[in-house]
């Protein structure tokens, strides 16, 4: 039976002839050369611009069993002009651990996605990035979590809104129960960007504004997004119980878009009635559209 192992190092060297096959010389300021047979580079030379040896590369494309550094594979790339995507691709087939540098946390969304959220009205939607800023939602999002009443807070991010608001005021009915878990989830995201101004920023804000955030945040518990039931408080329908399910969006690193879905009939009819809520409440398109925030996991 052939191994992971021995599957892999085919696929590698192909990869590696593959990329090498469309770096041309001039890509990388050295003369075309006479009688070149080769498309693209050839071997010593990517050796060369890389700073390895002849010996070592061709063994390296050649699929046999050497052992390769992250340093070295990171100069191989850059010679070889491999993209963030190519790069991750070429550390699993050479079987080095991949860790990725810091990305910019997304803070828009296109309009694709923010028609697709619109389509799933009268279930609400929201898009968040992993730091729980809200980077869209569509007109039921809005109307469960109060927008734009709970824009005065002034941050688009879920856990800043649900630190501030009064205990009494918090739309999640079993807050004690649901803010560890969204605190450890930012956690968990939060490990993948220390030191990070923009995180480090946000953390300390938070921390000054709530000591509870600062309880749950000392407690170090960390977790990834997921399903989860949750029940909000509404004024106008009473209480409603959700199921939230995360999906992640192509193209956005550490972003999920957010749906939630009614539990029962009582949950329906709920959602069903905060449209009819919203028109008596906020007829103008331009209060509708208030700056979102709002909660989940």
């Amino acid at each position: 039976m052939i191994t992971a192992q021995q599957r892999r190092r085919p696929e590698l060297a192909a990869f590696l002839r593959s990329r090498r096959a469309r770096v041309t010389p001039a890509d990388v300021g050295m003369p075309p050369g006479f009688r070149r047979r080769t498309p693209g580079l050839r071997r010593e030379e990517v050796a060369q611009l890389s700073g390895v040896g002849v010996t070592w590369y061709t063994w390296l494309e050649q699929g046999r069993p050497i052992n390769a550094s992250p340093q070295v594979l990171d100069a191989v790339a850059r010679t070889l002009r491999l993209d963030r995507t190519e790069r991750e691709h070429l550390y699993h087939l050479a079987e080095v651990p991949f860790e990725s540098g810091p990305e910019r946390l997304a803070q828009a969304v296109g309009q694709e996605v923010q028609d697709i959220i619109d389509a799933l009205d009268p279930h609400p939607a929201v898009v968040y990035n992993s730091r729980y800023d809200v980077l869209a939602t569509n007109p039921a999002y809005r109307d469960l979590f109060l927008v734009p009443t709970t824009s005065q807070f002034g941050v688009p991010n879920v856990l800043w809104t649900l630190f501030s608001v009064p205990e009494g005021s918090c739309p999640l009915v079993f807050r004690e129960r649901e803010l560890p878990v969204m605190v450890a989830t930012l956690r968990a995201a939060y490990g993948r960007h220390v030191g990070e101004p923009a995180w480090e920023d946000f953390i300390g804000r938070l921390s000054a504004r709530s000591p509870y955030f600062v309880e749950l945040w000392a407690s170090g518990e960390v977790i990834p997004p997921g399903p989860r039931v949750k029940t909000f408080r509404h004024p106008a329908v009473g209480e409603l119980r959700m199921t939230s399910v995360s999906l992640s969006v192509d193209g956005m690193p550490e972003c999920r878009i957010v749906a939630y879905s009614p539990v029962d009939a009582e949950a329906k009819e709920g959602v069903a009635l905060l449209r009819e809520w919203r028109e008596r409440l906020w007829p103008s398109a331009d209060a509708r559209d208030a700056e979102p925030v709002g909660a989940d996991s």
